[in-house]
C-alpha cells in the first residue's frame, strides 16, 4: 500500500513506500525471526506541560534524568515545559514510542520530575532525521548535549 500527497516524491524518497504489516504467514520462518530481532535507531523528542515548577528544580531534575537515562542527547527547559530528545533503539516505531511514553513517568519519583504531563511525542527512524537535517527542517541537530533553558 502507497500513501501521500499525489505528485512528485519528496526528495530522498525515490523507492521508499509505506506498506501495512500483514500478519500471515510469509513461509520464511528463518527470515522472520532477523526481522524480529533487528533493532534500528529511533530520533525520539518527547514534550512535557504543567503548572509552573521552580527553574532550578526542573534542571536538576532534567540533570537527574540525563544520568539515569544514558543515551539521552539534550533537553530544554523552561519553569511550565520540557522538550527531551535522544535516539531510541528498537525494533520498530511502536516499541521507540512505548518506551518513550513511559520515559517520563517511570523516572518522575527517582530524577525528582515535576509532575507534568506528556504534551508531544515525535519518533523518527534515523533517515529521516537526517534526510530532515540535510534539508534545512525538521530537529536540528542537539548540539550542545545537555541541559539548557529555552
Amino acid at each position: 500500500m502507497r500513501r501521500g500527497r499525489p505528485g512528485a516524491l519528496p526528495r530522498g524518497t525515490a523507492g521508499r513506500t509505506l506498506t501495512s504489516v500483514g500478519t500471515g504467514d510469509t513461509g520464511d520462518r528463518a527470515g522472520d525471526a532477523a526481522d524480529d530481532t533487528a533493532a534500528r535507531l529511533w530520533h525520539v523528542t518527547l514534550s512535557v506541560s504543567g503548572a509552573e515548577a521552580p527553574l532550578g528544580e526542573v534542571r536538576r531534575a532534567l540533570e537527574q534524568l540525563a544520568h539515569d537515562h544514558p543515551f539521552l542527547l539534550t533537553s530544554r527547559y523552561a519553569n511550565d515545559h520540557a522538550e527531551i530528545r535522544y535516539w531510541e533503539e528498537a525494533r520498530d516505531l511502536h516499541d521507540a514510542a512505548a518506551v518513550a511514553l513511559r520515559l517520563w513517568g517511570e523516572h518522575r519519583s527517582t530524577a525528582r520530575l515535576p509532575p507534568w504531563e506528556i504534551v508531544g511525542l515525535e519518533v523518527i527512524d534515523r533517515e529521516t532525521y537526517h534526510q530532515r537535517v540535510a534539508e534545512g527542517y525538521g530537529p536540528l541537530p542537539a548540539t550542545p548535549v545537555g541541559v539548557h533553558p529555552f
